[in-house]
Order: C-alpha cells, then structure tokens, then sequence
C-alpha cells in the first residue's frame, strides 16, 4: 500500500517514531513472551510440585521440598557443582589465552601466504556438532584400535592407555575436545576486538616506541575488552551447560568423574521424568547463570564508573 492511499490515521501513526519502534518490535515481543517468558514461568511453577510424567497422579503441591532434597541429596549438587566450575574454569582460561595467542599471531600475519586457508581449517572444529565430535573422538582415544594409542606407540613403548576408562585421565581428556572446538570461537573473537582497535592509536603508540604490554593494557584492551569479555562470557555460559559432548564419551564416567549438571538434569528429566525435582533444579542453574552474567557485566563496566564517578 503506497503512501497515498493510506488513511490519515495510518498515516500519523508511521510519522510517530515510537509507533514505529513499538510496530517493529512487537513481533520480537511476542516470540521472546511465547518461546522464553512463559516457558520460564511454567518452570518456576513446576519447580513447587510433585510430578511424574510416569507416576499416573496429578501434581502435588509440596513447596519448597524440591529445592531441600536437591540441597540434601547425599552433596550430589555440591560434587557436580564442583567438577562443572572446573571444567568451565579450565577450559574457559585455555580457550581464552590459546584464542588470543592465536588471534595475535594471524592478526600480526596479514600477507602471510595461505592465511584464509588456515583461518578456515582453524575455525572448521566449531562448526561441527559437538555429538559428531565426541564419538569422534571417542574412536580416537579407543585404547584397542584408536589412532592416538597408535601415535603414543610409536613414540614409546607403553601399554594401551584408556583415556576415557581412566578415573584420573578421563575429565581431562573430554576437556580436551571441549578446548579443540571452542579455542576457535575465542580466536574469532580476538580478532573481532583487534580490529575495533583504531589504528591511529596503535602507529601513535608505536612512533613513540611504547613497550607491547603497555599497549596491550592501554590501547587494545581499552577499545576490544567488550568484545573480549562478551566472548569470553558467551563461553562460560555455553561451558556451563555441556551435555552433548559428554553422553557420546563418557555418560558422566567412570564412576562419575565426568558428571557435569547438565547430564543429572537430563537424567532427572528425560529419564526418570521427574519433571518436578527437574524444574527445581533448573531453577537453580538458572539463577547460577544469572549470577555469572551479572558478574562479567560488573567487571565489564567497573572502570567506565571509575571514570565516571572521577
């Protein structure tokens, strides 16, 4: 409908701007109230009750018991809590300083022969499904006819070695695949925060001969820390609920030295279809989430205060 032959009244609400932000964004609106608020609100609710989608009987109003019995429950929160902040800690401070490393080392190549050819093949493990990847390398740590058993014999003499049947080396070697998949991520967004340098900064920076770390602390983390924190954030939050990579390797062992939150929750839930203990206990992870988001948004914003507040 041209501009013409639209109705005086149509006409002033398009000329409004804030009839035309609230036109464009009802739609998101809608999608974010059907698809996230209501699904939340429904969770928070069944969290309050006793409901099992195989026990035959309706909900049972119970309160608070959810929540205890998770706190109660032989410390099984406490020791998946833990294992999970590992493997987020560790994997996350990896990702991160290889991703820089690596982010600086093509940022500083740019006529480097080959370069979009290895730019491609680095940032190839992110794109694939981490299901795909774990039984991928699930083959590759087999200790009967995996190939890194292989490699390891040819170098030294060694028996086979059970990455993934061994308590000790186990969690550390499905933190292995975490970082080969996501170290990428981390490099891309390296680079992203060195190209929202200005290089006028930097020449200026250089023409008066200040020392690398200098200009790392002065220059480039001034103008790329949001983009470096967002990333970094993005993997904390994404760490955080690892499932995928975990049931084609491990399912949580030997014993439970792999059991992360994520693999109790789908158990509870798509299991044993305890849809009330399962909703209390993503509540939970939910406001842990929330905390974590509201501590990289303080850190993110603590100097711009200072300066602020200066």
């Amino acid at each position: 409908m041209s501009l013409a032959t639209q109705t005086p009244g149509r006409r002033r609400l398009m000329d409004n701007p804030r009839a035309r932000v609230l036109v464009l964004l009802a739609p998101v609106m809608m999608f974010f109230i059907v698809f996230n608020t209501i699904p939340t609100l429904w969770l928070l609710g069944l969290s309050f009750y006793k409901y099992s989608l195989t026990g035959g009987v309706p909900p049972e109003f119970i309160g608070f018991k959810n929540f205890v019995g998770i706190f109660n429950a032989k410390n099984a929160i406490w020791f998946d809590l833990s294992r999970t902040f590992t493997f987020v800690i560790s994997g996350v401070a990896f990702q991160t300083l290889l991703g820089a490393a690596l982010g600086f080392l093509f940022w500083g190549s740019r006529n480097m022969p080959g370069r979009r050819v290895a730019l491609t093949l680095l940032f190839a493990p992110m794109v694939l499904t981490p299901v795909a990847t774990g039984t991928f390398f699930r083959f590759i740590y087999d200790p009967t006819f995996g190939v890194l058993n292989y490699l390891i014999r040819a170098v030294v003499e060694t028996g086979p070695i059970d990455f993934l049947g061994n308590p000790k080396l186990a969690f550390w070697a499905v933190l292995a695949v975490d970082c080969w998949m996501w170290t990428p991520f981390m490099t891309l967004m390296t680079l992203a925060a060195l190209g929202s340098v200005p290089k006028a900064e930097l020449e200026a920076a250089e023409i008066d001969r200040v020392p690398f770390l200098r200009r790392l602390t002065l220059v480039i983390w001034h103008h790329g820390k949001f983009i470096m924190m967002l990333g970094i954030l993005l993997r904390t939050i994404d760490s955080f609920k690892t499932l995928d990579l975990i049931i084609p390797m491990t399912k949580g062992g030997p014993g439970q030295n792999t059991r992360l939150v994520a693999l109790e929750l789908n158990k509870q839930s798509f299991e044993s279809f305890n849809m009330g203990w399962s909703s209390a206990y993503a509540v939970l992870l939910l406001l842990i989430s929330i905390a974590m988001t509201s501590v990289f948004i303080y850190v993110l914003n603590l100097r711009r205060r200072k300066e602020t507040e200066g």
